[in-house]
């Protein structure tokens, strides 16, 4: 692992992209989530049409044990539809918003997706064998009239071609007023919180005619309503603990422990602003837009508009490391402010030993950090780079001033091109990287 983040001795290199060219993206395919389930066998992605899409992780070959086996689609569906909500006249995207994997226990797999108001569990199973030789029925299915039934056969499995089947085997709804950002499936592996803007809910998986509500913001008047949530997750080894991140830049973390209701956190954690650098656009860009706890369970990330900070639990008043993710846009932060660019909200992810971190920017760039080196890389995802194999090259943003020959200057950026969502392999290097309807997988090059 070491060097992750550029070291000499690390490069990233191409291994996948998927999804079509076309220039005119359509709507529905842009990608909103990707999430690897726990061993890393599979990958999967959800779009703003509401379709799940899973890509399982090829053998590697024997001819070519150089390369590392790839992932292929492995079962598609329509996870979500659109819907109306008649009593406010409002319409319910079909979008999901988050897939959470839950651990394997079996031989299926079971996942979480959501779009703003409606949790679904899904079992994705597989079956490569069929019944044959009922008594009851022809070959067609129809019904036999059992009169006529003169002697008993016993039925035989019989192979048929692999089918991939995906079911939704829960439905959790009508449990939240505002708009679903996250779930979060808990340590115990049988509970579940999801958060909207003002509520956090702890739901029982087998249980879906009621939750729990742990969190309500709500100001008894709305007029008064100062911040809201942005994101909330499980602590991955307490099942009692868990956080949620504001739009004011404030984690809090709560022990389920201490009350039914978690309205009084344990700990607070906030970096104090320094005063020289206040600016209109303060309180927006200090808004978090992602939270995750390490695997280790001992530091959290959390994501604003221009850094990411990990937080040791044990130290609240202020972070132990900020990585700067594109400080260059500190100055065009009026003219991201009218193209609503601003807003956007950025994902970060760990690498399987929490030794480095992941974010993305514009211009279809995505920044990776080091912990123990200190170094950090830019790197793109484009079609450009997208030979196999290929070396991934550090990329340069100039800020001003002479650039150089292979800089980009911060003007040129492309800042519909965004990369909000990644996700790094639970056990190896590879990372999966969602540009707007191109899902991009690279690797460590192994030589």
């Amino acid at each position: 692992m070491a060097g992750v983040a550029g070291g000499n001795d690390f490069q990233w290199c191409f291994s996948q992209v998927k999804g079509a060219i076309d220039e005119d993206v359509a709507e529905a395919d842009i990608i909103s989530t990707v999430e690897f389930n726990y061993s890393g066998e599979l990958l999967a992605t959800g779009d703003k049409g509401g379709r799940v899409v899973i890509f399982q992780h090829e053998q590697e070959s024997k001819n070519r044990p150089h390369l590392r086996g790839e992932y292929n689609v492995y079962s598609t569906f329509q996870s979500h539809e659109p819907e109306f909500d008649y009593l406010k006249s409002l319409e319910i995207e079909e979008k999901i918003n988050k897939i959470r994997w839950l651990p394997q226990q079996n031989a299926a797999h079971f996942l979480l997706s959501t779009n703003d108001k409606t949790i679904k569990l899904w079992k994705i199973s597989e079956r490569d064998k069929r019944a044959e030789g009922y008594n009851l029925k022809d070959e067609d299915g129809r019904l036999l009239d059992p009169f006529r039934i003169t002697s008993l056969r016993v039925p035989v499995l019989l192979p048929m071609d692999l089918m991939v089947e995906a079911s939704p085997r829960r439905i959790f709804a009508n449990a939240h007023t505002y708009h679903i950002n996250s779930i979060s499936v808990n340590s115990d592996h049988e509970t579940y919180l999801s958060a909207d803007d003002l509520r956090i809910n702890l739901w029982h998986l087998e249980i879906t005619d009621r939750s729990f509500n742990i969190v309500d913001i709500k100001p008894a008047n709305m007029e008064e309503l100062t911040e809201v949530i942005t994101a909330a997750e499980c602590h991955p080894h307490q099942c009692n603990v868990f956080v949620y991140s504001s739009s004011k830049g404030t984690i809090r973390l709560c022990d389920m422990r201490a009350a039914a209701l978690c309205d009084r956190h344990s700990k607070f954690f906030e970096e104090p602003e320094d005063p020289s650098s206040r600016s209109f656009f303060s309180e927006i860009i200090s808004s978090i837009s992602d939270v995750k706890f390490s695997h280790s369970g001992r530091y959290m990330m959390t994501r604003d508009y221009l850094s990411v900070k990990v937080w040791d639990l044990n130290m609240e008043n202020r972070p132990v490391e900020t990585y700067q993710v594109h400080e260059y846009l500190r100055s065009k932060l009026c003219s991201l402010y009218e193209n609503d660019c601003i807003f956007d909200k950025f994902e970060c992810c760990w690498n399987g030993s929490d030794s480095a971190i992941m974010t993305g920017s514009y211009n279809n760039f995505f920044r990776m950090f080091d912990r123990n080196t200190r170094r950090d890389i830019t790197l793109e995802a484009s079609r450009e780079s997208s030979k196999p194999r290929a070396t991934l090259k550090p990329r340069k943003v100039s800020t001003g001033g002479k650039r150089k020959k292979d800089e980009i200057s911060v003007d040129s950026l492309d800042f519909n091109k965004k990369i909000l969502h990644t996700a790094w392999h639970p056990k190896d290097n590879v990372i999966a990287v969602a540009a707007t309807n191109n899902l991009y997988i690279f690797q460590d090059k192994i030589n």
